[in-house]
């Protein structure tokens, strides 16, 4: 999922499109075919002119905003997982799951111009708020691969826990929060001395992570269907908040056919403490 303006971009995997949803109406208002099969993720440019979405058959499909189609595709490997722009939106980042690589596009030309090598099975990809340095989760290894951006290269590795997936920055840049799918817990790095220095507890098999604006909150979405509420400022988390539903992302939940089953779709939409849930309609 992704948004941009009053819109919101939804790839379903199965389908190999992307719907798109009006969010003053909750009404799906444009569906768009994708090039690539098992699209899994996508991500809107920092000023809302295109969305990428990664494909698991290797492929970045390029959705114009204005139009709603598909004006470009890049190949970028074997299978793409998890896209991401940096701050200023030149560059986008996406993780080869099979090919331990992490390819890096131009955005203006819509071209891959580097592949960098991490470690075992790269899912996730979050970048510091300057752009600086990128953090690439590892699920096959157990690890976070710290990259310099300014060079594309990778200058750190750091152990996390068990099957590493979505990661995030705090706002402030001073910690990455990584989610270990396997053993439960979320996995914090300085990023100034690039070390792991705690990890708690959450709820089973993690997913989705964001920060709160200020960055003084983190919510952890399971899929054991719990969302977990951290306080940034002591590392500890409180009483998990439940949820209707298996939950990967603390943001939207599509469900066509993957990753769940509620039909049409499930807005799940975190305000501190407190969860809400509506129905988004077909047009």
């Amino acid at each position: 999922m992704t948004a941009t303006g009053p819109f919101l971009y939804v790839p379903n995997e199965y389908d190999s499109t992307v719907s798109v949803i009006d969010t003053s109406t909750d009404l799906v208002v444009a569906t768009i075919p994708l090039d690539g099969e098992d699209a899994d993720t996508a991500a809107i440019s920092p000023d809302g002119s295109f969305v990428y979405v990664a494909s698991e058959s290797g492929i970045v499909s390029v959705i114009d905003t204005a139009t709603n189609s598909v004006v470009d595709t890049i190949d970028v490997g074997t299978r793409a997982y998890i896209v991401a722009f940096n701050p200023d939106g030149t560059r986008a980042y996406v993780t080869d799951n099979s090919g331990n690589t992490v390819s890096v596009i131009d955005t203006a030309h819509h071209t891959v111009i580097g592949s960098i090598t991490v470690g075992s099975a790269p899912y996730g990809v979050a970048f510091s708020p300057d752009g600086s340095h990128a953090y690439v989760s590892n699920e096959g290894s157990g690890t976070v691969s710290v990259i310099d951006t300014a060079n594309n290269s990778v200058v750190a590795t750091v152990d996390v826990g068990i099957e590493p997936v979505m990661l995030a920055v705090t706002p402030d840049g001073t910690r990455v929060y990584v989610n270990n799918f396997g053993t439960g817990t979320v996995s914090v790095i300085d990023t100034s001395t690039n070390e792991t220095i705690d990890a708690i507890q959450v709820g089973a098999n993690p997913y989705g992570i964001v920060f709160g604006p200020d960055g003084t909150h983190a919510y952890v979405a399971s899929a054991s269907g719990t969302v977990s509420v951290i306080d940034t400022a002591t590392d500890s988390g409180s009483p998990s908040v439940p949820t209707a539903r298996t939950s990967t992302s603390p943001i939207i939940q599509p469900t066509t056919r993957y990753p769940s089953s509620i039909p049409p779709i499930t807005w799940l939409s975190i305000r501190l403490r407190s969860v809400t849930c509506r129905n988004i309609r077909p047009s």
